[in-house]
């Protein structure tokens, strides 16, 4: 895995079509866990992959398990980074990978700039919106959405409402998106296995997690808001009542603050970001995700998944995922006195918790299953190279861009 160096050329020689997955940064996140999975998961027969960072990664990367993955990362500053457009275009010229995969709009604009480069193959994939324009209604981001539209073979929403909105508040045209669903793997996620050791409840707590990446959009600030006011309505639940908070950003200090001004350091768990997310999930008693904006979260499939209980912000993907008083309980985006009688319901009821988790683990396994997504990629790759790039391979078996 490399820093991107002007001049590198790729080692060796194969003859698979290489995709270059193109995003801001690689650290933990939703959107990070699935593109690692997809390249993980993929058949390895028939692509090449390598991940560039226009700012730079993690130790996250170590995920990525196929050992034939490279990762570049440019070093882009803040504001416009022209010279990242260049150093992007020399990179390009010289790994000439058949796809560009770009994630959210950060990355969009290098669209135009892998045309120039020739890459024959450009992807662009929506998977939510951000805090301070969570309806996706800022004038300038999607002008310059419907500028790049030449430039993108096809827009992947990954869900209902972003593809609503891509068509009728961005106006791409349809011809031009694919809505692909996120999946999980429900062999990793399920129900059962140990708990995390170093979890510090005890076996009788009432458990609250989440787990997302400390940023405005996740609203952590309303879910610890929500999480006192709980406890200070049912003060008989008060000393099993716990919440854990997984996950590292940058308000993450601003949230240890609050829980210190509120007087429940011994109540809350902020661990900051961990690589053992199953053995934590086994840890909760139900999982909250108050976010602003959302497409369809990772985390909520991986907790349905666990046999979880859910209570959720009505935003973006979340209620094509989550069936109000099925799967979970779904509350107004920033309301905390609507998520704290949610979570209540459950701390109160010890049998409605297993009654929707049953049913949310069901509804994962029969929506939103990691085969079928791989699979819609694979389609979509194989199709759009078919198409704009046909080469020829040494490999017949192969299921690749190659007829």
């Amino acid at each position: 895995m490399n820093a991107y160096v002007p001049g590198l050329a790729p080692a060796g020689v194969d003859t698979r079509p290489l995709v270059v997955h193109l995003v801001h940064s690689l650290s933990i996140g939703g959107m990070e866990v699935l593109l690692v999975d997809c390249i993980n998961r993929m058949p390895a027969e028939a692509y090449r992959h390598a991940v560039v960072c226009l700012t730079n990664y993690s130790s996250f990367a170590d995920n990525i398990t196929r050992p034939d993955v490279e990762l570049y990362a440019l070093g882009k500053p803040p504001g416009l980074g022209l010279a990242t457009h260049v150093k992007f275009w020399q990179l390009m010229r010289r790994l000439r990978p058949t796809v560009l995969h770009t994630y959210n709009l950060s990355a969009l604009e290098y669209a135009f700039t892998a045309t120039l480069a020739g890459v024959p193959v450009r992807v662009h994939a929506e998977h939510g919106r951000d805090a301070s324009d969570p309806h996706g209604l800022n004038p300038k981001h999607n002008f310059l959405r419907r500028r790049l539209v030449p430039f993108v073979d096809r827009f992947v929403p990954v869900s209902d409402d972003l593809e609503r909105w891509l068509g009728e508040v961005v106006r791409i045209p349809r011809a031009k998106t694919l809505f692909i669903k996120n999946g999980v793997d429900t062999d990793k996620f399920a129900p059962g296995g140990n708990p995390s050791p170093d979890s510090p409840w005890a076996a009788g707590d009432f458990v609250i997690g989440t787990v997302a990446r400390v940023q405005d959009v996740k609203n952590h600030a309303c879910l610890v808001e929500a999480f006192a006011r709980l406890r200070a309505l049912h003060p008989e639940l008060a000393t099993r009542l716990k919440l854990s908070i997984v996950g590292d950003g940058p308000l993450l200090p601003a949230v240890r603050r609050q829980v210190e001004e509120l007087g429940l350091q011994d109540a809350v768990w902020l661990p900051g970001a961990r690589s053992d997310i199953k053995a934590l999930l086994q840890s909760f008693s139900l999982f909250a995700l108050p976010s602003l904006a959302e497409g369809t979260p990772v985390s909520l499939l991986e907790a349905m998944a666990s046999g979880l209980p859910v209570v959720a912000s009505r935003v973006g993907g979340i209620p094509e995922v989550v069936a109000d008083g099925e799967h979970g309980l779904l509350v107004p985006a920033g309301d905390a006195d609507a998520l704290a009688q949610a979570l209540g319901r459950y701390a109160r009821n010890p049998d409605l918790g297993p009654q929707h988790g049953r049913a949310g683990r069901a509804r994962v396994e029969e929506r939103f299953s990691m085969r079928a997504m791989l699979a819609s990629y694979g389609d979509l790759y194989d199709g759009l190279c078919r198409r704009k790039a046909p080469v020829s391979s040494s490999s017949k078996k192969a299921k690749s861009c190659a007829e």
